[in-house]
Order: structure tokens, then C-alpha cells, then sequence
């Protein structure tokens, strides 16, 4: 059986998570027996791969939509989780690149060479540390910090009257343990805040089945915009069996989430084409019968999940393409002015803008997150993307 990339990337990941937590245990595992007596080593050994485990089964239930609620207690279990897995994983690389500091043969013995020695383990302790930090900021303060991104979206002969048209745009918000009601509150105000002419929900409302999404959708219809509010379909909603329920309660939230269908909306003397796909599965074809939905003479503009179907959608005539379902990378790395994330992976059109010939491309960063409940370097937003013309 041929694997596929994303299971091939999955395997990674959990073979290093696994090996991190036998390598920490095994390092404190000689600690314990050169510094405690037989029977306290055991204890400590046993408490030591209890924590271990409960962490594993803990992110285990998290990332598979297991976790029994979600309320205070869930929400903490589910950070410790979190930073504990990223930070014992970011520790254990540490300790083992520089494991042949130790075994260097020492110059000379002596004074010198214990301080040497002693100076070494300092900075190793020290480095191992700082994974649990970051991980620790990526959790509690970056997660949460919901921005506001302001971005010009240019379209070739825009019409007058739509010169200016302010589309407010969520994407991702995966409410549950990780995103609390008052957290999903603040964004919504957020959005509301700048007055949009329109507002855009592009899928992914929950993680799981198990998540709720009544909830979300009841938060949701607080949106305001002079417009309405439309929304599209991500994979997490396939993933949850919910794509029916989510649009016919939206609807009568005041929500309406097009699937495979259009709505032409007046502004004045101009009118825009709003168009919504559900989620387009990666490598297969892209936007099958949306040429039809297209309108000649007006701005197109359409919403899909999948920002990777922006070539197809600039060759179909769309003038504007919105999406997320890449959280920005979620954790981004910026390396020689160069970032590195998970997304890079999977698509070129991460988070942003993208241009292809008259058409545009926006990339929503997101609001929420999923396997582990942190960011870095992809701060959650609530994007406003303002007309302009070319």
C-alpha cells in the first residue's frame, strides 16, 4: 500500500514525539540511580513515566477529538499537554546534538577540567530549557493574541462603487478545548469592529464531532455586516459528518454558507459575484463545474478553503480567491530570511496575499489551532481585505 505524503509526515512526527519521551527517559532514568537509593530510584521512575504517558494520552485524545469536555480542566490538561510535547521534543534534539560534548576527551585533569565540565552540563540544562519556554509562550500568550490584518486586494477595472468595499474574513476556528467562548467573543467583536460591507467565514469551524459547533454558529451570528454574512465548508467539517447541519443552522442563524452556489450582491451601481465551493481535496481536480458560477463583467470573487486552488481558480476567470486551512504554518521558523512551517510542505500559498496574472489571492492565518494547541511566528487573525483597483 502506496502512503501518501501527509501519513508519510504524520509518521514522522510521532516517531519523534515517541523516541523524545524514551530519550528523556532514559537520561533521567541514570540520574535517579546515580543519585537516589534503589528503592526511591523505582519511585521516581514510575512517577516520572506516569507523566510521561499521561502527557502522550493527554495530546493522543486531544489531536483525536478524545478529550473528555471542554471547560476549565480540560482546557489546562490540554496546554500542559501541549508544551510538555513540544518542549520535551525541542529538549531531547537538544541533548542529543550536543551528547558528544561529554564524551570529548578532556585536554587535562584537574580543577579546570571539572569546572569545564561543569560549565558544559550548565549549558546544555540551560539550552534544554528553552523549548519548554517557547512552548510555553506559543501556548499561553501567542495563541490567543488575535490581530487585526489590513491587506488591499487589487482588482483590475474595479468598478467606482466598489472602490473601498471593507470583507471582513475569519477562517479556522476550530472551537473547542483550545478556543474558549470568550476568546471566540473577542474575535467576533474584532471583525464587527472595522464595519465590513461584507463578511467571509471560510470553513473549519470545529476539529472534531465531538466539538460545538452549536455553540460556534450561535457565537457566529452575532457577525454583523452591511451585506450579510456567507460563509464556505473546510475539511474538518467532512472530517465531522456536519456539512449539512452547519449549513442548514447557519441559514437560519443568518449565516449562509454556499455550497457550490453563488449569490450577486449589489453595491450601488456595481455588482460582486460571491461564490462558495466546499472543502477541494488536495491532488484531485480543483473546482470541478465552478466555471458555470462564474458571471462575465462583474468581480468574481470566491470562497474556498483550500487556498490551493488559486491557479485553477485565476484560469476560470475569478478575480479574488479567499481561503485558510494552513494556519499560517501554525509554527513558523524564520531561518536567513527564509520561513520554514509545516505548510510549505503541502502548498506555496501559505498566509497572505498572492498575485497570478489580474487575479488575487488572500490566505487567512486563521483563529485557531489543532494537534497542539500553540503558535509561533503565525499570529491569529481577523483579516480585513479592503477593494482597490489596480
Amino acid at each position: 500500500m502506496r502512503l501518501s505524503f501527509p501519513e508519510i509526515f504524520d509518521a514522522i512526527v510521532t516517531a519523534l514525539v515517541l523516541g523524545s519521551q524514551v530519550y528523556v527517559y532514559e537520561l533521567a532514568r541514570r540520574r535517579l540511580e546515580r543519585a537516589l537509593s534503589r528503592r526511591w530510584a523505582i519511585v521516581a521512575r514510575l512517577l516520572l513515566a506516569a507523566w510521561l504517558l499521561g502527557a502522550l494520552s493527554v495530546g493522543w485524545m486531544n489531536s483525536e477529538g478524545r478529550i473528555w469536555g471542554h471547560g476549565f480542566g480540560s482546557r489546562w490538561l490540554s496546554f500542559w499537554a501541549g508544551i510538555w510535547i513540544m518542549g520535551s521534543v525541542g529538549a531531547a534534539s537538544i541533548l542529543f546534538a550536543t551528547s558528544r560534548w561529554r564524551k570529548a576527551p578532556a585536554a587535562r585533569h584537574g580543577a579546570g577540567t571539572s569546572r569545564r565540565e561543569f560549565l558544559r552540563d550548565a549549558a546544555r540544562t540551560t539550552a534544554a530549557l528553552v523549548p519548554f519556554g517557547v512552548a510555553g509562550y506559543g501556548t499561553l500568550l501567542v495563541r490567543s493574541n488575535f490581530g487585526l490584518r489590513e491587506t488591499d486586494f487589487r482588482v483590475p477595472n474595479l468598478p467606482p462603487d466598489l472602490e473601498g468595499l471593507r470583507v471582513a474574513l475569519l477562517s479556522d476556528i476550530h472551537f473547542g478545548p483550545y478556543l474558549s467562548i470568550p476568546e471566540l467573543e473577542r474575535v467576533v467583536a474584532m471583525a464587527n469592529e472595522t464595519k465590513p460591507h461584507l463578511t467571509l467565514v471560510t470553513g473549519d469551524l470545529i476539529t472534531h464531532v465531538s466539538d460545538p459547533l452549536e455553540t460556534c454558529l450561535e457565537k457566529l451570528a452575532r457577525l454583523r455586516a452591511e451585506a450579510g454574512v456567507f460563509g464556505c465548508l473546510g475539511n474538518h467539517e467532512v472530517y465531522a459528518k456536519c456539512q449539512n447541519f452547519t449549513e442548514q443552522r447557519g441559514r437560519s442563524l443568518g449565516i449562509d454558507f454556499l455550497r457550490q452556489r453563488r449569490q450577486v450582491i449589489q453595491f450601488g451601481q456595481a455588482r460582486l459575484n460571491l461564490v462558495g465551493v466546499d472543502y477541494q481535496r488536495f491532488h484531485r481536480p480543483y473546482l470541478v463545474g465552478a466555471r458555470r458560477l462564474v458571471e462575465p463583467g462583474v468581480v468574481n470573487l470566491l470562497m474556498s478553503h483550500n487556498p490551493d486552488v488559486f491557479p485553477v481558480a485565476a484560469d476560470l476567470g475569478y478575480d479574488l480567491v479567499v481561503g485558510g486551512h494552513t494556519h499560517g504554518g501554525q509554527v513558523t521558523v524564520e531561518i536567513v530570511e527564509q520561513t520554514l512551517n509545516v505548510g510549505r510542505f503541502f502548498t506555496p500559498f501559505v498566509a497572505g496575499l498572492y498575485r497570478r496574472g489580474a487575479s488575487s489571492l488572500y490566505v487567512s492565518r486563521g483563529i485557531g489551532t489543532i494537534n497542539l494547541p500553540m503558535r509561533l511566528g503565525a499570529r491569529p487573525e481577523v483579516s480585513l481585505l479592503r477593494l482597490r483597483r489596480a
